[in-house]
């Protein structure tokens, strides 16, 4: 008999392919799973090239979606034309560029195409939003005029965290940007900013990232039940390693 399939979202990863592994493993992934990343794959911990061909790898033999993250896209322009930033290395890219330093460059071309095939956003049939970050436009995803709101938006998780938790959809005061979705999944804003170690919802709106760059858990969560599994602190597993800023 068919284990059953599940679908199943994962956190910001930031270099830290040991953690993807465990959580990976503690959440007994099949390949009758559905595995959405939220993105930022990369910049913080110092194997940024492994997790993605890791993930290159994963989608040989799983039902992968992959979103793109607002510092995927980052190393994607260094490493495609590359730009570079003193912000960007100051938060996780320098770890990346040192990590880059001996990987041939098939592999940095291969990467390249990984990045250029990313999703923007993701809509299932249940009318559940997966986006790295968040949109702006009151109509929804569909009508966002700047696509890099898709992964560098904050406003979506900020109005949701200050809403009146007693505001219900279809109420008149009820956001409309929220009302298009049953449930939205992001990551790209810790949790650790506002005190969180795991997975939390803010009115429909469930953040999964729970700080991976910053020394907390990745996190891998069954969007139905809600159930999750978290790596140990990532810092435990790359010990001489500061992470991200």
């Amino acid at each position: 008999m068919n284990a059953k399939s599940r679908t199943l979202v994962i956190g910001d990863i930031h270099g830290a392919l040991k953690a993807l592994i465990q959580v990976l493993e503690k959440a007994e992934v099949t390949e009758n799973d559905l595995l959405i990343f939220l993105g930022d794959y990369v910049d913080g911990w110092s194997q940024s090239p492994e997790v993605i061909n890791y993930l290159i790898q994963l989608k040989q033999s799983h039902n992968c979606i992959f979103m793109r993250g607002n510092h995927d896209d980052l190393c994607y322009r260094w490493l495609k034309h590359g730009e570079s930033n003193e912000t960007w290395l100051l938060h996780g890219g320098q770890a990346t560029v040192d990590a880059y330093e001996n990987i041939p460059y098939n592999f940095r071309s291969i990467h390249i195409h990984f990045f250029e095939n990313l999703e923007d956003y993701y809509l299932d049939d249940e009318d559940r939003l997966f986006v790295h970050a968040g949109f702006t436009n009151h109509n929804g995803v569909g009508h966002e005029f700047f696509d890099r709101m898709f992964y560098w938006d904050r406003s979506l998780w900020e109005m949701a965290l200050a809403m009146d938790k007693n505001l219900k959809k279809g109420d008149m005061y009820y956001p409309k940007r929220l009302s298009h979705y049953k449930e939205i999944f992001i990551g790209h804003t810790a949790l650790s900013r506002i005190g969180k170690e795991v997975p939390y919802q803010a009115a429909n709106v469930w953040n999964v990232d729970t700080g991976a760059a910053h020394k907390n858990s990745l996190t891998i969560m069954d969007v139905d039940t809600k159930e999750f599994w978290q790596s140990v602190p990532v810092h435990k597993l790359y010990p001489k390693e500061k992470g991200r800023n």
